[in-house]
Parts: C-alpha cells; structure tokens; sequence
C-alpha cells in the first residue's frame, strides 16, 4: 500500500484554493491511497471553509499566521502522522497544475529520488511568464545554493515539490520565514537524493504573495536563512575559508614587512602595513578557531538528528 498526502499550505487563499482541490486527480499510477490536507496558516477569511466544501480531507496549521516555514512544518509532521508514504507539497495559488503530480512523483516511485523539485527554469519556454526580477533573484539564489550544497540546481524558490517518507523523517527545518533553500541544503548534507523536473507555471501578474511580500525583505531574510544552514552544515567553508584566507594576507604582509625592516633597518613606511597584517592574522586565527568549535557543534547536533530521526520514525509507524 503506497499512500500518498497532497500537502497544500495556505494563508487567505479562498479564492483560488477550490480550484486547486479539484484538479487534483482521484487515482495515480502506482498510488494505492491519495490524501488531501490543508495546512492553514492561520487564515482570516474562508479559506478552511472553501477547502473542506472543496474535497479536503484534513485541516491543519494554527490559530495565527507563523511563517511559512513554520507552517510547512506542521504540515509535514501531520502528512507523516497520516503515514504518508509520498508527500507533495502545492501552492495554493493556482500558478502550479495538479495533474502534473504524477510526472513529479515518478522518481520516488522508480526509488530514483528522496526529494523531487519541479523546475520553472530548467526549460527556457516554462518561465516566460516569470518577471525578469524575480527571474535574477532566482538565478543568484539556486546559484548560491548550489555551491554551498555541492549539487546543481536551477530552481530553489519553487514551491512545488514531492518527498519521500525517509526525506520527511531526516528533513529538519529552523527558520520560520520560508523553508525553499533549506530544505535543499539540508537533505543533500543528508545524502538524500534531489532530482528536478521541468515544469510548467502560470504566474500571475496582479496577485501580490501573502507568503514572501516585498522582494527586497525575501531577499535579505532568505540570504540569512541560507548562511545560518551553510554554518551548521559546512562550518569549516564558513568559517575555516575566510579565516585561512585572512590569516595568508595578514602573514604575506607580515613577512614583507619583516623583509623590508631586515633589509632597510627602518619602519617608517611599513607600520600601517605591519598593523593590518597583525589584525588580519588574529582575525583569521579566530575565525579557524570558530570554524574548528562550530565542526564539533556539527558532530554533535548530526548525533542529535539521528536520535530525532528515530524517535520521529517511532512516532510516526
């Protein structure tokens, strides 16, 4: 028995959310069972009432807004009390098409993939309605992310996207804001297995996001979102690398002063020189001894997700 949860997080979504409900088909290849829930984030209009007249078969989420990131967490632990064997997370906004489900949750069901993300960019022709802004955002983002993961990806804002019940079990997540580039950094750290599927997208011009609101304001707190995750993954290239790097500059400059003292006897022009290059070696020392503390913290919160893992796999059978 192959049960799959459609996960449809939601904030003041009445007037799209039904459509989206209906699309989704009643059987799949492979699928045995297919479950509906809402994950609301505290809606104020009649977003439950719709999605219950609509065909949900379960409500979840809270009494107030919290974030999307903390609302998809929810969401993910109640899909995994429902002993979700495939979770698919949807918009509620319409701009993703149902049927396309089954195309995302083909590698998981062939074991080809922990995690499937559609991808509005690995085509050219899927994102033409996508403006150009949001377009540059979203390149420098899954840039960003793919360097930090070690993986190539071409769409990490997407919201659209399939897991696997071991993805959800090790998945865990911290910032209450968005989950998008966190969740791709975290499971690769895992070892789990990311595959994109192209995907078409119907974006809307006039309709402004409840969830992200101004550019600017997702940008800098998804850049914060993405270095908090880099840190507790990779604290050695977050700290370790900058702090070589310093500590190299500062011994270069270091050395030549010392040279142009050995070779001059004077310090006239070189004491700015010689003073930056003891800050930059202290600074880069630190910075190493931060990285070495956090590789340890690293060690010992994997020892803690592990237990986690298997009290969340207890939990949830």
């Amino acid at each position: 028995m192959v049960k799959l949860v459609v996960m449809i997080p939601a904030y003041n979504e009445e007037s799209t959310i039904s459509g989206v409900i209906k699309k989704i088909p009643k059987e799949f290849k492979g699928i045995d069972e297919i479950k509906i829930l809402v994950a609301d984030d505290g809606s104020t209009d009649k977003t439950i009432e719709v999605s219950k007249k609509s065909g949900a078969d379960y409500i979840a989420g809270s009494h107030r807004n919290q974030g999307l990131g903390r609302n998809f967490k929810k969401g993910l632990e109640a899909c995994l009390k429902l002993k979700a064997d495939i979770i698919v997370n949807i918009d509620a906004d319409g701009q993703f098409n149902p049927l396309d489900i089954p195309k995302l949750i083909k590698p998981i069901l062939n074991n080809k993939a922990d995690m499937v993300t559609a991808s509005r960019f690995a085509n050219g022709t899927y994102a033409k309605s996508v403006p150009l802004v949001k377009r540059i955002g979203n390149w420098g983002f899954s840039k960003l992310v793919s360097h930090i993961s070690g993986e190539k990806f071409s769409d990490t804002q997407c919201g659209f996207r399939a897991y696997s019940r071991e993805a959800a079990l090790r998945l865990n997540l911290y910032s209450k804001f968005t989950y998008t580039q966190e969740v791709f950094i975290d499971l690769v750290s895992k070892g789990m297995k990311i595959k994109a599927v192209p995907m078409q997208v119907k974006y809307f011009s006039k309709r402004k996001s409840h969830i992200s609101g101004k550019l600017i304001s997702y940008g800098f707190k998804s850049l914060g979102i993405i270095a908090n995750a880099s840190r507790d993954t990779r604290p050695m290239d977050f700290f370790g690398r900058p702090g070589f790097t310093l500590f190299g500059l500062g011994f270069i400059g270091g050395v030549a002063s010392f040279i142009y003292w050995i070779t001059h006897l004077m310090t006239t022009p070189i004491k700015t020189l010689f003073s930056v290059s003891v800050f930059f070696m202290t600074l880069g020392l630190s910075l190493i001894i931060f990285g070495l503390l956090a590789d340890i913290m690293r060690r010992i919160k994997l020892t803690q997700e592990e237990i986690l893992y298997k009290l969340k796999k207890k939990e949830y059978s």
